[in-house]
């Protein structure tokens, strides 16, 4: 076979020409990612500049559902309404309008829903038709929630990969902002600290009335303020409520916060404070697992799965309703792994993210209720002592402004000699707070300004400690 010589110039020509298309290529892969970066996939969470942000969804399948599923949600909530404009059901389910409306349209072509009337901005107001309603009771049966349209279970996972507390570092000053108002020193300050930013479980223990509690809950505030949490997750067609506005304090969207325009926010999604939930002597083994409502048929998420990406604190571990050892199989390998197992109403077992640190606070000694297994999947043990005598005078000091009652120095001299050196009684940081506080209601009874004196203080101190 006989080869051909090309001309250079020619070949020159398509090294030029290959060499242009690699490049083109380049810049518009840079585009894409850049857009991807910028404004997310639809239906899937983002981030922009200000953080993670869920982007609103342009069709039911980049939102993780089917039209059967947004179908289920309507028909049910018409059920219950009697009748509703296309937009007010678009807000029922938090989907967006242009979606839902197309949707409607199906339906009134499938005689399922009737226009009762026309509404503004080109809306229309729909009411079920006998068919609709049928079929609603139908889906009514099985389970009656008719809110926000659930999220993935996979872009809630996503999601809590890209907020966890440990891409979180907080420093010494955001510790400082955390804890202000109490009085930890700087040794305390500075064991804290790592635990904290280790994202993993620790103790708390010590006496009580030295604050332990209240050091558990204000760590969360150490971390990154908000956060993004789906109102409902679906699960192969079961759907678990996420959002509990007992344990989530709402924090909306403002004009001026920086993120994406709202009305590009998926608003299946809701912008919450970290979490810190709180579970003491009430804490049992079903509020660690996925509970259902049987008259309802609507699932409930576990503590741990509304706690992830904050703080978990078990209060008073040690007097739970469930025995110490049935909590600790039960969260042994989640601590150590991160990651919990939960089975659903139908039997499917589902994996999720376990991340939160967990903080046990006890008045007991740690090793005298759990073994060693269990300890060494707890890094951090801190002791909370009692405060001592210049702690002790200082925290009179502070309480004394803040409830505005005028510090005397011989009043809580007195004090301390009497009720506390003479006895032996121990300091607690809690106890100027609750004297004081004895001390004002007295005053206020007999509409007087409250100050700090040895009979009050002998008063107070015979109703506190009666007991004790």
């Amino acid at each position: 076979m006989q080869s051909v010589n090309r001309p250079e110039s020619s070949i020159n020509t398509d090294v030029a020409l290959a060499t242009a298309i690699d490049r083109i290529n380049q810049i518009t892969a840079q585009a894409q990612d850049k857009k991807s970066i910028r404004t997310g996939s639809p239906g899937a969470p983002a981030s922009d500049l200000s953080g993670f942000v869920p982007i609103e969804p342009d069709s039911f399948h980049a939102a993780g559902l089917t039209d059967s599923e947004v179908e289920s949600l309507i028909l049910k909530f018409l059920l219950a309404r009697g009748d509703a404009m296309g937009r007010e059901i678009a807000d029922q389910v938090k989907l967006p309008f242009v979606l839902v409306d197309r949707l409607l349209g199906e339906l009134k072509n499938c005689q399922l829903v009737v226009l009762r009337g026309s509404a503004p901005m080109n809306d229309f107001v729909y009411q079920l038709s006998d068919l609709g309603r049928e079929r609603g009771r139908r889906h009514s049966q099985s389970c009656t929630y008719f809110g926000s349209a659930p999220v993935s279970l996979n872009d809630y996972i996503s999601s809590v990969h890209a907020q966890s507390l440990t891409t979180q570092h907080p420093s010494v000053e955001a510790l400082r902002h955390a804890f202000e108002g109490l009085l930890l020193g700087k040794s305390m300050l500075d064991r804290l600290g790592p635990a904290i930013n280790s994202g993993r479980g620790l103790f708390l223990f010590g006496p009580p009335g030295n604050g332990k509690t209240s050091i558990a809950e204000r760590i969360t505030a150490a971390f990154g303020e908000k956060i993004w949490i789906p109102r409902a997750i679906g699960i192969d067609g079961e759907i678990v409520r996420l959002f509990d506005p007992v344990n989530h304090e709402e924090a909306p969207l403002e004009s001026d916060d920086g993120l994406l325009d709202s009305h590009r926010v998926d608003r299946r999604w809701i912008r919450i404070r970290r979490p810190t939930i709180v579970a003491g002597g009430e804490l049992t083994m079903s509020q660690l697992d996925v509970t259902i409502n049987t008259s309802t048929g609507i699932s409930e998420s576990p503590l741990q799965l509304k706690s992830n990406c904050g703080t978990l604190v078990i209060d008073d571990f040690g007097r739970q309703r469930m025995r110490i050892d049935e909590l600790l199989n039960r969260w042994i390998v989640p601590l150590e792994r991160r990651y919990d197992y939960l089975g659903l109403p139908n039997g499917k077992k589902i994996i999720v993210p376990f991340d939160q640190l967990v903080v046990f606070s006890t008045n007991l000694e740690p090793r005298e209720l759990v073994d060693e297994a269990f300890l060494r999947r707890i890094p951090y043990k801190i002791e909370v002592t009692d405060p001592t005598e210049e702690e002790f005078r200082l925290l009179f000091e502070l309480m004394g402004r803040q409830l505005k009652v005028p510090y005397r120095r011989e009043a809580v001299d007195y004090l301390i000699a009497t009720h506390y050196q003479k006895i032996q009684r121990p300091f607690r940081f809690c106890h100027p707070r609750d004297l004081l506080l004895q001390v004002c209601n007295y005053c206020k009874y007999h509409e007087r300004p409250p100050e700090m004196t040895a009979e009050h203080f002998d008063r107070a101190v015979e109703n506190y400690f009666a007991v004790m």
